[in-house]
């Protein structure tokens, strides 16, 4: 992420976001596949898949004052699912 370097001076945070499977209506017919679906189901550490809500909260709080200090980061928003 050089943009945080090139940015932060101007006191713009850069960050992104790495989810993992999530509930969406793009993907509604792939998580239909009972293997895939049981697949993301189990290689989530809390046993389920992820939902638009838990995606959308990581990008409130990115877009919030409270993230004003984490620039320059991907978080991995996958229910653990790269442990």
């Amino acid at each position: 992420l050089p943009l945080a370097k090139h940015l932060g001076e101007r006191g713009i945070t850069v960050n992104t976001i790495m989810p993992g499977y999530t509930k969406t209506d793009i993907n509604a017919k792939l998580l239909d596949n009972p293997e895939i679906r049981n697949f993301a189901t189990n290689s989530s550490v809390f046993g389920r898949i992820g939902q638009v809500e838990d995606i959308a909260d990581v990008v409130a709080f990115l877009a919030s004052s409270d993230s004003r200090w984490v620039t320059g980061q991907i978080l991995d928003v996958s229910g653990g699912f790269c442990l």
